[in-house]
């Protein structure tokens, strides 16, 4: 591994751990606003934090660039991407009312064990090694969230509905991004999701700019830090590191945010809970790493 690769891999350790300790910070903020006021202040934060870095790029650009990073090409797949991001961010910010920032971090992670299964409606092939995976994640899923009486907990139940949103996202952001400027397509689908977010809180939550204030840091670490700074990083830091490397150092988010919420909330999700989570992180590193692929590729030619 060369210093550029290095200092690559440094960068995208530094962007999971803004994004795992955002959990912490998800959690905080609901103590003063409602869900939906939460996500509908920080992802127009997050949208407008993007601009500067549209702009900068535009202004990089070479003219061999084709038309498809006109602002108006990433309007309609913006919509639809945060239309989509909007249910999943809803769900998780909703879930964390109920449960713990660790818990609601490894839960939402399952959407990159989920990628690869809704791709089979695709049809994609799966390997080997996602099918281990999803049986390593749903097993710790189990002993994360299932209780003794065979029930799960309210929050944990809006976590494992909102990685299902994730995931969708996650393919449709995939399909676009091959159409559109990435940073315009982040820009236009915040900007939904903040605009669909107050329509949201004005019906349902009582506003309260006390409130808002009272809530500053966490929203504004939830829209500035993790959305323009940690998008940046991951822009920046992914541009010379290895695809698989950093795909599991970006895994490393639901890490943080554990640590996160035992350092700074006290919480605690004892023995068998640690050992979900191991077992779900395991799952999701597996799904990352084709350990199998140069068996399975050969017995294809064969």
């Amino acid at each position: 591994m060369n210093n550029r690769e290095m200092k690559s891999n440094m960068l995208l350790m530094l962007t999971a751990a803004i994004w795992g300790f955002a959990f912490v910070a998800q959690r905080v903020g609901m103590q003063y606003v409602g869900a939906f006021t939460f996500n509908g202040v920080r992802f127009a934060l997050g949208s407008i934090s993007l601009v500067p870095l549209i702009i900068y790029f535009k202004n990089k650009k070479t003219e061999e660039q084709p038309e498809k990073t006109a602002a108006a090409s990433a309007l309609v797949p913006g919509i639809i991407a945060g239309s989509v991001l909007f249910f999943g961010a809803s769900l998780q910010q909703a879930g964390l009312a109920y449960t713990t920032a660790g818990k609601a971090a490894f839960i939402t992670g399952l959407y990159i064990v989920l990628v690869p299964l809704l791709g089979i409606f695709l049809k994609q092939r799966i390997g080997l090694n996602t099918w281990l995976g999803v049986v390593l994640a749903v097993s710790g899923l189990y002993f994360l969230s299932v209780n003794e009486d065979f029930t799960i907990a309210f929050g944990d139940l809006l976590e494992i509905i909102g990685a299902f949103f994730w995931a969708i996202h996650i393919l449709v952001i995939d399909h676009f991004t091959k159409k559109v400027d990435a940073l315009k397509l982040s820009c236009v689908q915040f900007a939904m999701c903040s605009v669909l977010s107050i329509i949201i809180a004005l019906i349902f939550e009582d506003i309260a700019i006390s409130g808002i204030g009272q809530a500053a840091i966490p929203i504004l670490y939830g829209g500035l830090l993790s959305v323009g700074v940690a998008y940046t990083l991951q822009v920046v830091g992914q541009k010379h590191a290895k695809p698989s490397h950093a795909a599991i150092i970006l895994s490393m988010e639901s890490v943080f945010a554990a640590l996160g919420g035992a350092l700074l909330l006290g919480e605690n999700l004892g023995g068998r809970g640690y050992l979900g989570c191991a077992l779900m992180f395991a799952g999701m590193l597996l799904t990352q790493v084709n350990i199998f692929e140069k068996k399975e590729s050969a017995e294809y030619k064969a």
